[in-house]
């Protein structure tokens, strides 16, 4: 964790030198890659939050021992609170209803005036970053304290604050989406497109968690605790939350197509038409059908190597998924790729990598006295005596 830690902060650096040189000269460029590496790493911290949330509700074995992993990932949420600031700045560039011109010019845009201006906006951020960060520290805080003082309490706490905490990120989340993602296009809307954003997050959060895992299950203490059994409970989330994500984005071109009005199909036509067809396509095959023939093996759920290259795999579709939802937008249909557009992602990501491993270098890999997982592996210490 610390030599990760090193080279991403050195990563980091060295495309943030590239990232500021773009910024100057060309920031219509940089602030357009800024976003799309900015909601990518943030989907991780994100998804993980309502990750750990829907097992302190729902309970079981399957995050046994990938929580502290997560958790890691959710105390990097106060870091990239920090990072929104330049989206902030760049406003202008992402968001036509931000510039006080077009607003006066357009009658449509004067109608959602009230929600879609700029004092609002930067309030409405702040509230979100309130939430999670609070939820965030709360759930992680008495997990850690749980390790010193073997409270038994602090399990029936967090699963009270999980549940009410994941309708709070269900609310946030969904307007986050409209806010940063939808209103990039104003005159568009979708009401399952929030869904589709936390799903997304959900998503990108299993796939990190997988390659982190398979990493670290070479050393102790997780060579010793990380199963086949563990891998295939993870590959079943994984798999399921692909199906959902397919489920929720058909669902939308569906509604849309049936409906055929116009102020709703030119969103589509822009993203299926020229080049990025062949995005959309690709989407379609190695987003969803590719894996998700591959995981409907119990065999496959079951070996690291394979999950590990499924979930590399995944994480660029989720970046390309991100680049097809958001670039057409702004280029009205264009299909325009820019140096930037992996220059910046992969310095946030250095910056990001560089404070989850030392977040989750100080802390403990296993948990190592919540009672749920202590009954659990003396279950299973039994079966094998039985054996």
């Amino acid at each position: 964790m610390e030599k990760i830690g090193k080279r991403g902060l050195g990563v980091g650096l060295v495309f943030g030198v590239l990232a500021i040189v773009g910024a100057v000269t060309q920031p219509a460029a940089f602030y357009q890659a800024y976003l799309l590496g900015y909601l990518f790493w943030l989907a991780i911290a994100l998804g993980s939050l309502v990750t750990v949330m829907i097992h302190h509700v729902a309970g079981g074995a399957w995050l046994l021992v990938g929580r502290r992993i997560m958790e890691a990932a959710i105390r990097t949420l106060p870091l990239l609170a920090v990072l929104f600031i330049p989206v902030l700045l760049g406003m202008r560039y992402l968001y036509v209803w931000s510039i006080p011109e077009v607003m006066e010019a357009d009658r449509y845009l004067q109608m959602k005036e009230i929600y879609l201006n700029v004092p609002f906006f930067v309030g409405r951020a702040i509230l979100y970053f309130a939430v999670w960060i609070g939820l965030g520290w709360a759930l992680t805080k008495w997990s850690y304290l749980q390790d010193s003082t073997k409270d038994p309490l602090l399990n029936q706490r967090m699963r009270i604050a999980s549940g009410a905490g994941i309708v709070a990120y269900v609310l946030t989340a969904t307007f986050a989406s409209f806010d940063w993602m939808m209103s990039i296009d104003p005159h568009w809307f979708s009401s399952i497109y929030g869904p589709i954003f936390f799903v997304s997050q959900g998503l990108s959060a299993l796939c990190f968690l997988l390659i982190v895992l398979v990493k670290l299950a070479r050393y102790e203490p997780l060579s010793g605790a990380v199963t086949d059994d563990r891998y295939h409970s993870l590959g079943k989330w994984l798999f399921a939350a692909i199906m959902l994500w397919a489920y929720l984005m058909f669902s939308q071109f569906l509604i849309i197509w049936s409906g055929n009005l116009p102020e709703h199909i030119a969103w589509y036509q822009r993203r299926i038409g020229s080049e990025w067809k062949v995005l959309a396509l690709l989407l379609t095959l190695l987003h969803f059908f590719l894996p998700f023939i591959i995981l409907l093996s119990r065999f496959v759920k079951r070996k690291a190597g394979i999950l590990f290259k499924i979930a590399i795999g995944l994480l660029i579709m989720r970046y390309l998924d991100l680049f097809w939802l958001i670039v057409p937008d702004l280029h009205e249909g264009d299909f325009v790729v820019h140096w930037l557009d992996f220059v910046v992602p992969i310095a946030l990501g250095g910056i990001w990598l560089s404070v989850f491993a030392r977040t989750l270098k100080d802390r403990p890999l296993l948990v190592l006295h919540d009672p749920r997982f202590e009954d659990l592996l003396k279950k299973e210490e039994g079966g094998r005596h039985d054996e």
